[in-house]
């Protein structure tokens, strides 16, 4: 089988199939531990406490949801999660414990108890992608290619055989192709994300024949920081380490869990305006809101009261860009973090083009509805990842020599978005959108804005991540009505078991 993205989800299924006896090619446009995974500052949502259950998990996940979570998905990844995260601890991930060696367990908006792992406190991404990428190098039964990328997936006679890569349409057959590519949230001016993390993946599959799904729901993340001046545009923001000043800050992401430490967020006036633990839909509204109210470019989250300690590298960042969170307020506004939608898949992670597998950020499988609950995304990596591996080792092999007639014909890579487009989805596509903006949005040049703007069209309410101001109240007879769109053919709703 070949995994194209190194990034938690690709690593855990390349790794989940190889010890089950399969042989892996991963791929990875970057180097091993060079992921968008990475600079993951959430953790694992996973019911471990013993005043928890999968249940409340379920309960938290689909009221976040809006109307719109796939509950058999919701509760697969809740039943399953206290396993991926004992799992991820006998892989050698060591996880935060209190001082009696219980797993440290944080709180984030839209949970109502802590069920949220760390590893190194907002430090989680860095750490298990470290981990992960040295057992993927170890194991005999995985070839990595490094700083490759796939340009196209064959499937010949209709099934996914394998895919074409970059530098002189080497192909590779195989029995299953699992997409692991991460997110699009970068297509937007202002985020949290990555250059990279713009849907590759998932034009990479829309272009072979797989059905997209939800791509109207994108959520903006609450607390970025905002150091621009009014109208100025946004540039993408690396979420990384910022260096070089205020500005170079801009986009950095604050961890959700800051808040559930107790960091508030105020108004130009120094007054509390928002429940910080609300849901991330919630929160981002009513920060625009309020800004728009008060003409200010930001609001201010308040970390004073917040101990450095629980979140060394946040502090340390922001520190980094001229910023003391211990004595200063933090200037946040939203910006585009993750898109709920993406390649449409069933439970194993099968996207709807036999012998196609779509995993992690770059995969939809109904789990987060109109509205990701916090940190339930990385826990969909190693859930659904295990799943893919296990259905994904059932494919039949190859056809390699049609494969090869079929790499004979021309590729070239998903086209990479023009400033242009991301201003334009950043304008019309934001948190709040109206018809006549979708319409101008329809005709951009991009392939996969182009898609967003034909799926928010299509969806005629106001659904969480999905505010039009033309359509502001939700429409009950939506209600676990998913938008999917394949090659060639209109938005079309489809319900979901």
């Amino acid at each position: 089988m070949v995994v194209v993205g190194a990034g938690a989800a690709g690593l855990y299924t390349a790794l989940r199939a190889a010890r089950a006896g399969g042989r892996v090619t991963l791929v990875s446009a970057s180097p091993l531990a060079g992921s968008s995974s990475y600079w993951a500052q959430g953790g694992l949502a996973a019911a471990v406490a013993d005043d928890d259950s999968s249940e409340r998990h379920l309960e938290d996940t689909l009221r976040a949801g809006r109307g719109l979570v796939r509950a058999s998905a919701a509760r697969v990844l809740c039943a399953e999660a206290p396993a991926a995260v004992e799992d991820l601890t006998a892989l050698g991930v060591r996880f935060d414990a209190d001082r009696h060696g219980n797993l440290a367990l944080g709180l984030e908006g839209g949970h109502s108890a802590r069920r949220v792992v760390h590893a190194g406190g907002a430090a989680t991404g860095r750490r298990l992608i470290r981990e992960l990428s040295a057992l993927v190098a170890e194991e005999r039964r995985i070839d990595v290619l490094e700083d490759r990328r796939v340009v196209g997936l064959l499937a010949p006679g209709g099934r996914c055989q394998g895919v074409v890569l970059d530098a002189g349409g080497e192909a590779i057959a195989a029995g299953a192709t699992v997409l692991a590519t991460g997110g699009a949230a970068a297509l937007w001016a202002r985020t949290t994300n990555p250059p990279g993390a713009v849907g590759g993946g998932l034009l990479l599959a829309f272009a072979a024949g797989a059905a997209l799904a939800d791509l109207e729901f994108a959520q903006f993340h609450p607390t970025a920081v905002a150091v621009l001046t009014p109208g100025a545009p946004a540039r993408n923001g690396e979420p990384g380490a910022p260096a070089g000043g205020p500005q170079a800050a801009d986009g950095f992401l604050v961890t959700e869990a800051v808040r559930g430490e107790g960091a508030t967020l105020l108004d130009a006036a120094g007054e509390r305006f928002v429940d910080e633990l609300a849901p991330r839909d919630e929160v981002a509204r009513a920060i625009q809101q309020r800004m728009r109210a008060t003409g200010q470019a930001a609001v201010h989250l308040d970390m004073r009261a917040v101990d450095p300690a629980l979140f060394p590298n946040v502090v340390a960042a922001l520190r980094r860009s001229g910023i003391d969170p211990e004595r200063e307020l933090v200037p946040v506004a939203p910006a585009a973090h993750y898109v709920m939608g993406g390649i449409a898949t069933d439970l194993s992670a099968r996207s709807t083009l036999p012998g196609l597998y779509a995993v992690g950020e770059c995969s939809n499988t109904g789990l987060h509805g109109a509205n990701r609950l916090a940190s339930n995304s990385l826990t969909e990596c190693f859930v659904f990842g295990a799943r893919a591996a296990a259905a994904a080792l059932e494919e039949p092999p190859p056809d390699v020599a049609a494969v090869r007639e079929a790499a004979a014909g021309p590729a070239s890579a998903p086209p990479r978005p023009a400033p242009e487009s991301r201003r334009a989805l950043w304008e019309l596509a934001g948190i709040e959108r109206s018809g006549a903006g979708l319409e101008r949005l329809a005709g951009d040049p991009h392939p996969l804005v182009r898609l967003i703007a034909r799926c928010a069209l299509a969806r005629q309410e106001s659904r969480g991540a999905h505010q039009r101001s033309d359509f502001p109240e939700l429409d009950p007879g939506l209600d676990e009505r998913h938008f999917t769109v394949v090659k060639g053919g209109e938005p079309r709703l489809e319900h979901w078991a």
